[in-house]
């Protein structure tokens, strides 16, 4: 299946995008679908609505047509007051042909560029100003662009939207084009051109399809082909592709359906219909022989990828070629990892099936460790291969299969995101938002007859493409030498229609350049919460959400990494303590545990963090009996065997290694050593070091268990379809659990370098330099004072998209990909960063306006960015409570940092009586005017040139933090030489909030989905 999509918002493989040809018949509706031909005054046709019966998996909507062709789906759906609107286009880069590639992902960005009645960037300031997210994404066969935001603002968005389908092109200039046909360069360059691996989808595309097409190229597309596009191209590609009958409006959350019709009517109904569209169909690649490619990789693993063509997304045989993936290659119950992983002859090995509108992929992908040859590799993945056909599938595994995709299809309802993208993918491609049911009947049909079938017709003695990533210093060739070239015979060159196109304009009977008023703020609702507590020290917290038939549990045991503290020489114990608890239990070997969760379809993993190890378990209600059993046995009963000691001991040590061919991870070390004073364990990064960890031994690992695993340093907390009285039943065996003495470290002292320096750390090749700027602040989380306060003043400085820092390095100067900035606390002290990834030849240049933007903000803010910050801020709540896990984190906060649930109107009310002198005060009191670390991570002949024209002292250190040369400050220059580099492009910015929540505040970036 195409997973990608689903999988990057949190859903589940089993609900990803079916695509099938846009105008294929729906397929037989269950009973819940009830047809309705009626129309509205305004002209929109009811289709269907679709109710749910009893406990079945479905989605309820409405579906209506609008006369102009446009589709509008609406689920109502009240449990939050938050509402998603997503517009998906029919279109994507199979649509693109030879010469041309690259043209719908080049096509989204320019939809983010302004239109008519929106300015340039206005859209993310408007949605970022609501308290609403944002993004867009681009695959083989469709576009799409979304919002969610308080459903007081459901009009905003709806408007936004209509506005960039039909009053787009007037907006399109050429410097506006310039401007992102650089965007998309530099995309492709930091995305895929310069990513270990980012030109494995490219070769394997390009070898599989036959020249031209659609899928023989990536959705990024070609340098050459963007290069030889214009204006003209890029309008005939909106008018031919961009109407709204190929297009589908879908909206989900606090909203009444017919308040959305209404709207819609208004909004969209005046756009006119676009060029019709047809299916496209397309035969499926055949391949006479296994066809053998490779290419040179700035990698320490090489890579071996063999790629088997099957079926299109929505073909019978798609559930039973997922099974047979599953079995091959996924989890620790596979015949990869019992032939690869586990004997350590590769760091991972794993298959999976893929589909798009048009094909499908089986993938095997396995990296050997350093030193192993892929051609041993290749023997050994076919003889996997030949295993299979001996033993078959399995009825047992077959039915781990299907429950845990099943549960993975109940988790996927957990957002009206989820649900929202799941009506309007299944409607562009199937013509049939009701799908889900009959994809459950489709995965419960599945037998081992239909596996082995499947693997007999599609793997079975029929030829791949095999695909060899070695490394440049040409220490592993490739499988054997390469055998194919593309044939350009028989290729004709598709007529798509682009000739006589025109830009008809939509009439209005209102004024479409006022902004919509939003309505009245929707009132947020925190979670009521239970808690308990056991006599070994362990606190308990639950919220009761029976939305669906799920729980989510979050144990946290304070310590983690800063448990080394008091040993040093064993840095990396916690991490590693978290990986073999994530292995075998005195019951069950790791392999027999996996298959006992997929069989309830639950997960329970283990990991650790510089403050805390959490054990996180997601369950279906039904199976949480069976579940918390495992949850015993995992935390109280581990196995800690010798053989997967030694095995994750390699793996770790083998992933510190590969730290060092990564500028980022170079740059967040050397921070770290500079921020962090001397003997802080924080200096030594979490998973230790090559020594401190080549010391450890499984002792070690049993001793750091039975110290530092305690009750008395826990707390529990339950969010879902369980209330008090069963959870605290369950959660029985905690009571057990033996109290211990845990010294829990105290911080270290907060220091200030004496003057700001810069520190270069070279790295060969290295296409973009990683700058971080900083120092370690005296602040520890609390949610009221100082530090909430720094968060706010941050948010305008670093934090949000439309910040300083973000707007000057990337939309105006070009810089960067996404430049950001903020606090970091928790009981301990954290630091204040500034930081990105910027073109080498403007190293010297951002860090000049890095510095400058923060020791300019200590002069305070305007009042147009007070408003902004108190409306964004003020209005994010609705988005903050929705899913079992944000649910989660809220309770343990709460019982983190001993918070009333009140504390969130504590942070209103500061928020709403906040003063431009208050974020100016803050201001100069947490930003020093100087006293900064700046440490800069590039290539030496780009990125070191003009650094010591900054007025700072240069200070030259390899990547393990030791000290080489240090060169005397130049004087200041009186003006910069440094020529800007082009446009970088529209990101996704990551940002914390005041509570330690990631959020996405804006994004615009490719995202290949069925890669």
């Amino acid at each position: 299946m195409t997973r990608n999509q689903l999988l990057l918002l949190g859903l589940g493989a089993s609900l990803a995008l079916q695509p099938a040809m846009a105008q294929q018949k729906a397929t037989t509706k269950p009973a819940t679908v009830t047809k309705a031909p009626t129309a509205t005054a305004g002209g929109a046709r009811l289709v269907e609505k679709v109710t749910r019966k009893g406990s079945e998996l479905v989605i309820p909507y409405e579906k209506y047509v609008l006369p102009n062709g446009l589709t509008v789906i609406v689920a109502e759906d009240h449990s939050d007051p938050l509402v998603h609107v997503d517009v998906t286009y029919h279109v994507g880069s199979a649509r693109e042909q030879i010469g041309k590639s690259g043209f719908a992902h080049f096509f989204e960005h320019m939809m983010f560029q302004g239109s008519d009645h929106v300015a340039d960037e206005q859209h993310f300031k408007t949605v970022s100003a609501a308290g609403g997210t944002l993004n867009g994404s681009t695959n083989r066969d469709r576009t799409n662009y979304f919002e969610t935001v308080p459903s007081n603002q459901l009009e905003t968005a709806l408007w936004l939207e209509a506005d960039r389908m039909g009053f787009l092109l007037d907006a399109v200039t050429q410097p506006k084009f310039e401007n992102q046909r650089s965007t998309v360069k530099n995309e492709r360059g930091q995305n895929y051109d310069n990513r270990p691996y980012g030109l494995a989808s490219e070769n394997v595309s390009r070898t599989l399809y036959p020249y031209g097409h659609p899928y023989s190229w990536m959705t990024i597309g070609y340098l050459e082909d963007l290069d030889r596009s214009n204006v003209d191209d890029l309008k005939n590609f909106f008018l031919r592709w961009y109407g709204p009958n190929n297009a589908t409006l879908t909206v989900g959350g606090d909203v009444k359906p017919a308040d959305v019709i209404r709207l819609a009517e208004k909004y969209f109904g005046p756009i006119a219909k676009g060029p019709a569209v047809t299916a496209q169909k397309l035969p499926a690649p055949k391949l006479t022989q296994d066809r053998y490619v490779s290419y040179k990789d700035n990698v320490r693993f090489p890579m071996l990828q063999m790629v088997f063509p099957t079926v299109p997304s929505g073909h019978p045989d798609e559930f039973a070629l997922d099974a047979l993936a599953d079995i091959i290659g996924s989890g620790k119950n596979s015949l990869l990892y019992k032939n690869l992983t586990k004997t350590q002859q590769a760091v991972q090995a794993q298959a999976y099936n893929s589909t798009s509108e048009l094909a499908g992929e089986f993938t095997v992908v396995a990296l050997p460790f350093p030193g192993k040859g892929l051609d041993s590799l290749e023997i050994k993945v076919r003889n996997t291969f030949k295993e299979f056909e001996r033993t078959g599938a399995t009825a047992e595994q077959v039915g781990r299969y299907k429950a845990s995709t099943e549960a993975q299809m109940i988790n996927g309802l957990a957002s009206v995101q989820g649900k929202v993208s799941q009506l309007a993918a299944n409607q562009t491609y199937f013509g049939n938002p009701n799908r889900l049911p009959e994809e459950l009947k489709q995965l419960r049909a599945v037998t081992p007859a239909d596996v082995n079938r499947v693997y007999n017709q599609y793997i079975k003695g029929k030829s791949a493409v095999v695909l060899s990533v070695v490394p440049k210093n040409g220490s592993v060739p490739p499988v054997k030498a390469d055998n194919y070239t593309v044939s350009k015979e028989g290729y004709k060159a598709p007529d798509y229609g682009y000739n006589g196109l025109k830009y008809v304009k939509a009439t209005d009977t209102f004024d479409r350049s006022k902004q919509p008023a939003a309505g009245t703020n929707p009132v947020v609702q925190v979670p009521a919460v239970w808690q308990a507590s056991f006599d070994n020290g362990l606190r308990l917290m639950g919220t009761r959400n029976a939305e669906i038939p799920t729980v989510t549990m979050l144990l946290t045991i304070r310590g983690g990494h800063r448990l080394e503290q008091s040993m040093p020489n064993k840095a990396g114990i916690a991490s590693l303590t978290a990986s073999m608890m994530n292995e075998g239990t005195q019951k069950y070997t790791g392999e027999q545990f996996s298959a006992e969760l997929e069989k309830l379809g639950s997960s329970i993993r283990v990991n650790t963090g510089d403050d805390n190890t959490t054990v996180y378990v997601q369950s279906l209600t039904k199976n949480l009996p069976a579940t918390m059993k495992l949850l015993e046995e995992r935390l109280m009963r581990p196995r800690f065997d010798e053989a997967d000691f030694a095995r994750i001991k390699k793996q770790t040590l083998e992933g510190i290694a590969n730290q060092s061919t990564q500028p980022v991870v170079i740059a967040d070390k050397t921070f770290a050593r500079l921020v962090y004073g001397a003997g802080d364990i924080m200096q030594v990064a979490g998973s230790g070091t090559t020594s401190t960890v080549t010391n450890l031994t499984l002792d070690d690992v049993k001793q750091f268990y039975q110290q530092n695993y305690a009750p008395n340093v826990s707390y529990l907390v339950a969010v879902g379809d369980v209330d008090q009285a069963a959870l605290t039943n369950q959660a029985g065996f905690l009571k057990s659990w033996q109290k211990k003495d845990v010294s829990l470290p105290a911080g270290m002292a907060s220091t200030q370098p004496d003057k700001t320096r810069i520190y270069f750390v070279n790295k060969d090749g290295a296409a973009q330099s990683e700058i971080r700027v900083g120092y370690l602040t005296p602040l520890t989380y609390d949610a009221t004072g100082d530090y909430y306060r720094a968060y706010l003043s941050n948010y305008l400085l670093g934090g949000a998209f439309n910040s300083r820092i973000n707007l000057n390095l990337r939309e105006d100067k070009g810089y960067t990909y996404g430049a950001r900035s903020g606090f970091q606390g928790t009981r301990y002290v954290g630091p204040y960063t500034a930081q990105a990834g910027v073109r080498a030849d403007a190293t010297a240049a951002s860090v000049k306006e890095f510095m400058k933007e923060i020791q300019g903000y200590r002069n305070g803010i305007s009042d147009d960015e007070l408003q902004f910050l108190q409306a964004s801020v003020g209005q994010s709540d609705a988005l903050r409570y929705e899913t079992g896990q944000q649910k989660a984190l809220f309770l343990s906060r709460l019982l983190e940092y001993d918070l009333p649930t009140s504390y969130v109107q504590q942070q209103s009310d500061i928020l709403k009586n906040l003063k431009k002198e208050d974020v100016q005060g803050i201001a100069q009191k947490y930003l020093p005017a100087d006293n900064m670390y700046i440490v800069v991570v590039g290539d030496r002949a780009k990125s070191f040139p003009g650094l010591s024209e900054l007025g700072y002292e240069v200070v030259e250190l390899d990547a393990d933090g030791n000290r080489l040369t240090a060169m005397a400050p130049a004087a200041p220059a009186a003006t910069s030489t440094l020529t800007p580099p082009l446009d970088a492009e529209k990101m996704k910015v990551k940002t914390k909030d005041a509570d330690g929540k990631k959020e996405k505040r804006k994004s615009k970036k490719d995202k290949d989905d069925a890669k």
